[in-house]
């Protein structure tokens, strides 16, 4: 039985890891979940799955939660409370499913704690991406990109000798240039690639 910790379970890499962990519940179980202010959602995550303990980083949402909650166990607050969570004893695996920048300080926590790391947030690695990989290979910690892209070329690779590869091309899935005719490329500037739809 492996113990997993999902930081943002209430977003869609969050929501989508409990789907799969629902389907193999004999060989899985929650240890923390958090949001950032989806407390509705998380409430309802608690009921199902019974984690060791939740966080909620809004402290507003915070707030609430406590007030209305049923869920009897741990309830964090803020970075500080992602971070006990993240480098909790009992977890084997933490899921980092953060926006942006906030996952780079409980990856970091989780490392030093030894979990195996399953990263949906790209950033982290575009961020510390040097410090991250050297620190998981100190602490002897596995590093499984679980988002689209990065874990398409994670699997590409299974088996394969990386002294075979000579380079990687990741192309693009959207931005501001999906539907942009090719003969028009040549004009875009750096203004018109920094204006994504998200």
């Amino acid at each position: 039985m492996k113990s997993i910790t999902i930081l943002g379970s209430t977003g869609s890499i969050g929501t989508q890891s409990l789907e799969v962990i629902n389907q193999q519940r004999e060989h899985y179980e929650v240890n923390y979940l958090t949001t950032n202010s989806k407390i509705d959602l998380l409430e309802y995550q608690t009921q199902l799955f019974a984690p060791k303990g939740v966080v909620i980083v809004d402290e507003n949402a915070y707030r609430d939660f406590k007030k209305k909650t049923l869920f009897k166990g741990k309830i964090l607050c803020g970075e500080e409370g992602l971070l006990e969570a993240a480098g909790d004893e009992k977890s084997d695996i933490v899921i980092v499913a953060l926006v942006g920048f906030s996952g780079v300080k409980p990856t970091i926590e989780a490392i030093k704690n030894k979990k195996t790391i399953a990263l949906a947030n790209k950033e982290v690695l575009v961020v510390a991406g040097d410090y991250i990989t050297k620190l998981a290979t100190q602490n002897n910690t596995k590093i499984i990109p679980v988002d689209s892209e990065h874990s398409a070329i994670f699997q590409c690779l299974q088996g394969e000798s990386i002294s075979n590869v000579k380079k990687i091309i990741l192309t693009a899935s959207g931005g501001p240039f999906l539907d942009l005719p090719f003969e028009k490329l040549s004009t875009v500037t750096a203004k018109d690639a920094l204006n994504h739809p998200t």
